[in-house]
């Protein structure tokens, strides 16, 4: 898979600090470091700013399955735009099939349960959220901010545990090399349990972002 809408495990290894988790059941990377002080605290003050409580697709009926905040940032934001263009040098990918960049802050206690980003064809909303852009493919987060306890991601089918790390990016391929989504991206953000955590993440899509 090539071309504007794709990144690949060539294209970021060529960036200094990218590390490759060694597992062949999944695409999966972390660079520490990635994101500088002063842009990490531009970026939190947005999402204190601008925070709601988070939602899922499909929802499950399991009111605490995801107890988070959320905020989309503005594009036009000058630090979102300085992160869209790290993120666009990183991954190769043409922004215009990115989502809008997306900020969360977990509490004392809020988590989100294992989960993948792609979304389940079966599902009663795929059609609603797949029908103009097509699936996620790559899901890029990043850490801004130190967690005193807690708030580690969990990659179970893997057996990997990221801790929060300001400034650590992680990234993966939510698909197989054929095309197909990697059930092995199910991955945990796990509660918090002293202090804040405060995250981006950048999803792409297979096909141009086409939402209002």
């Amino acid at each position: 898979m090539s071309g504007p809408r794709e990144s690949s495990v060539d294209r970021l290894l060529l960036h200094p600090g990218i590390q490759r988790v060694p597992n062949p059941r999944v695409e999966l990377f972390q660079s520490r470091n990635f994101l500088p002080g002063d842009l990490r605290q531009d970026l939190i003050t947005l999402i204190e700013a601008n925070r709601r409580p988070s939602t899922i697709a499909d929802d499950n009926g399991d009111r605490y399955f995801r107890t988070s905040e959320t905020c989309d940032l503005n594009a036009g934001e000058p630090a979102v735009q300085r992160l869209e263009s790290m993120l666009a040098d990183l991954s190769g990918i043409d922004p215009a099939f990115g989502e809008p960049i997306q900020g969360q802050r977990y509490a004392v206690g809020q988590e989100f349960k294992p989960h993948t980003d792609y979304f389940v064809a079966d599902g009663v909303d795929f059609t609603k959220f797949c029908s103009v852009a097509g699936q996620r493919t790559w899901t890029f987060m990043i850490y801004l901010n130190d967690v005193e306890v807690g708030g580690a991601t969990r990659f179970k089918a893997i057996g990997k545990t990221f801790q929060p790390e300001a400034g650590k990016l992680l990234c993966w391929n939510n698909r197989r090399t054929d095309g197909s989504v990697n059930p092995n991206t199910l991955h945990h953000g796990m509660k918090v349990r002293r202090g804040l955590k405060y995250v981006i993440t950048k999803w792409y899509r297979e096909k141009e972002w086409g939402w209002e």
